[in-house]
């Protein structure tokens, strides 16, 4: 145990002269969960929109109007040229066309009903499929208008009515940060313990000192823990400061037990730790390494369920993150945060974040070679 002291003491010590390194654990995480949940926002605003209107009534400026005012469009042409709207879409200018007919709100006073056309840019596919959602929700409230405004409601009204009522549990106010933060803050504790574990070993490698340290006493399962216990601890710290942030500028506090958050990330930083040295054990260079690093993180975070819900995957894909130990500390953080959920209640997702770490530091171990001089 003595042999493992010292290399703690010398890791430590490597770590914190290093300025670099510590930036690197403590700064740049701090600044990516204050910005990414600011850049990384779903709700989409200021659509583009171009109205071709045929009729030049009441009704299609009051339309108009409501478009515009709601907050997600904003008015980049209003013609009777559908073609010039066509041209404002091939130009970037343009991502929806309304088209009001001609003798819309006549033909919709004498018929009682009338047809508009939306057309859209669907080369950004979401930007599209939600702005004729959300054009297609504001022509409902304008029908429901014109409704209210023809019929006379007697006392009792003589065709039945369905009201509803409508709750958000956990989130009320549907607040995208309270989403969007926790997940963000599993990710960034997920690229500190694999990138920075990865890179140390073969730092050690490409200066030779891992030659030194090979002729030494040191059993294997010493070493990688040598290795690992140190950004173990500055991972922890992490897990520390995000939470910090999160309640400085997001106004966001676990309704859960800070000791749950604090014991699942302790075993899952094992894991993903464990991640780090196991392809430190592949590489001969950072290099290497930065490029191996990296593709394992896109999986993580893809194959995660921080921007696309698992549920939503294809069957294959959401096999495959039945193996992805970020799928269960988002899940994990996510429940903790916004729900409440207890040590009990996230049981099996604690027994499957040990079992990653106890097979990827085994491997790590057993793929470890020490060669003696």
């Amino acid at each position: 145990m003595n042999n493992l002291f010292f290399l703690l003491q010398k890791e430590f010590k490597q770590i914190f002269r290093d300025p670099a390194i510590l930036r690197l654990i403590l700064l740049m995480p701090i600044l990516q969960l204050i910005l990414i949940p600011l850049a990384a926002d779903y709700e989409i605003k200021f659509i583009n929109i171009s109205v071709v209107d045929h009729d030049h009534s009441t009704y299609s400026r009051r339309l108009t109007e409501k478009l515009t005012a709601s907050g997600y469009f904003q008015l980049a042409t209003y013609s009777n040229s559908y073609n010039g709207a066509l041209e404002s879409i091939g130009e970037g200018d343009t991502d929806i066309i309304l088209t009001i007919p001609a003798n819309f709100e006549k033909d919709l006073i004498k018929e009682n009903k009338n047809k508009l056309h939306l057309a859209a840019d669907a080369v950004n596919g979401v930007r599209a499929g939600l702005g004729v959602a959300y054009a297609s929700q504001i022509i409902g409230g304008f029908n429901n208008e014109i409704r209210e405004e023809w019929i006379q409601f007697p006392k009792f009204p003589p065709l039945p009515q369905i009201e509803i009522t409508s709750a958000n549990w956990y989130n009320p106010h549907t607040n995208y940060y309270l989403f969007m933060v926790p997940g963000i803050l599993a990710i960034l504790v997920t690229m500190v313990g694999s990138f920075l574990t990865a890179l140390n070993i073969v730092a050690e490698k490409e200066v030779g000192t891992i030659e030194q340290l090979n002729v030494t006493p040191l059993k294997k399962w010493q070493f990688i823990a040598g290795k690992l216990i140190p950004f173990w601890v500055l991972g922890m710290v992490s897990v520390t400061l995000g939470m910090v942030v999160a309640w400085i500028i997001f106004g966001i506090v676990p309704v859960g037990s800070y000791l749950t958050v604090y014991a699942y990330s302790a075993i899952y930083l094992i894991g993903v730790l464990g991640v780090g040295l196991l392809l430190s054990t592949f590489a001969d260079t950072q290099q290497q390494a930065t490029l191996f690093a990296f593709f394992i993180m896109m999986c993580f975070i893809l194959l995660g369920g921080l921007y696309t819900p698992i549920e939503s995957m294809p069957e294959w894909a959401q096999w495959l993150t039945k193996i992805n130990p970020p799928a269960y500390y988002i899940k994990v953080i996510r429940a903790v945060f916004i729900k409440g959920s207890t040590f009990t209640d996230l049981l099996p997702d604690f027994f499957a974040l040990i079992g990653f770490a106890v097979v990827f530091n085994w491997l790590a171990i057993m793929n470890y070679s020490k060669r003696s001089a």
